[in-house]
C-alpha cells in the first residue's frame, strides 16, 4: 500500500517534501563516484644530442604561436533546415475561407491555390465583396465546409509570390502641397486589373450555379454575443 495516496487523479495525499521526510530519503548516503584521473597536459619526449639532456616536457596541445589582433567575427551554426510549407488538410482549391486578420479582416474568399512561399492565393471575388487577388498567411484564416468549384478557373501562370511585391519608386521631399493634394490618387496596373477581372469572371459563374452563395460570400462574419468560436460549425 503506497504511503501518499492520491486524493484525485494527479493529486496526491502529500506533498512532495513531505513524502520525502516520510521515505527517510534525507538520511541515505550516496555512493561515491570514482573520480576520473583528468588527462595529462604534458607529454615527455626523448631528445637526442649530448648537451640536451636526453629528454623535454612538451605540452600535449602546442599553444598557436599567431592571434589575431582583433576579434574575428564568426558566423552563427545554423541546424535548422527549410521545409516546404505543407496546407492544412481542411484547405482544398475552392475552399471558402474566413479571414481573421489585416486589412480585409471578417470578409470570405474563396482560396485558389498555394503558393511557392506558402502563403495562400485568394479572391473575393472583387466584383462580389471588394477582396482582390492577394496572399494570405493560412494561420490566419478559418476553413468552411462551403466550397466553389473553381475546375474551370484558370490562374494566369504570372501570378506568383513575385507578382504582389511592390515596385521601389523614386523617394521626393515632402512637401505640404503634395500631402494635401487630393487630386493624386494611385492607379493599379492594367495588367492586374485584367487578372482579376479574367480569374473573378470564372468564380462568378460557379458561385451563381449554387443559391445563396453569393449572398454569403459578400455577408462579413462576425460573433454574437454568448457565441463561441470553438462550438460553431463553419
Amino acid at each position: 500500500m503506497t504511503k501518499n495516496p492520491a486524493l484525485i487523479p494527479g493529486v496526491a495525499t502529500l506533498s512532495r517534501s513531505a513524502a520525502f521526510k516520510n521515505k527517510g530519503l534525507f538520511n541515505r548516503k550516496k555512493a561515491a563516484s570514482a573520480k576520473q584521473a583528468a588527462p595529462a597536459q604534458t607529454l615527455v619526449k626523448k631528445v637526442g644530442g649530448a648537451k640536451n639532456g636526453g629528454s623535454r616536457t612538451v605540452p600535449v596541445q602546442r599553444i598557436a604561436k599567431f592571434y589575431p589582433a582583433e576579434d574575428v567575427p564568426k558566423n552563427k551554426v545554423t541546424r535548422k533546415t527549410i521545409r516546404p510549407a505543407v496546407t492544412r488538410s481542411s484547405i482544398t482549391p475552392g475552399t471558402v475561407l474566413i479571414l481573421v486578420a489585416g486589412r480585409f479582416a471578417g470578409k470570405r474568399v474563396v482560396f485558389l491555390k498555394t503558393l511557392d512561399s506558402g502563403l495562400l492565393l485568394v479572391s473575393g471575388p472583387f466584383k462580389i465583396n471588394g477582396v482582390p487577388l492577394r496572399r494570405v498567411n493560412q494561420a490566419f484564416v478559418i476553413a468552411t465546409s462551403a466550397k466553389v468549384d473553381i475546375s474551370k478557373v484558370k490562374i494566369p501562370a504570372t501570378v506568383n509570390d513575385a507578382y504582389f511585391k511592390a515596385g521601389k519608386e523614386a523617394k521626393s521631399k515632402a512637401t505640404d502641397a503634395a500631402l494635401f493634394d487630393a487630386s493624386v490618387k494611385k492607379t493599379v496596373d492594367a495588367a492586374r486589373v485584367a487578372d482579376q477581372k479574367s480569374v473573378d469572371a470564372a468564380i462568378i459563374a460557379a458561385v451563381k450555379k449554387t443559391p445563396l452563395l453569393k449572398a454569403y460570400l459578400n455577408a462579413s462574419f462576425a460573433l454574437s454575443k454568448g457565441q463561441a468560436p470553438h462550438l460553431i460549425k463553419y
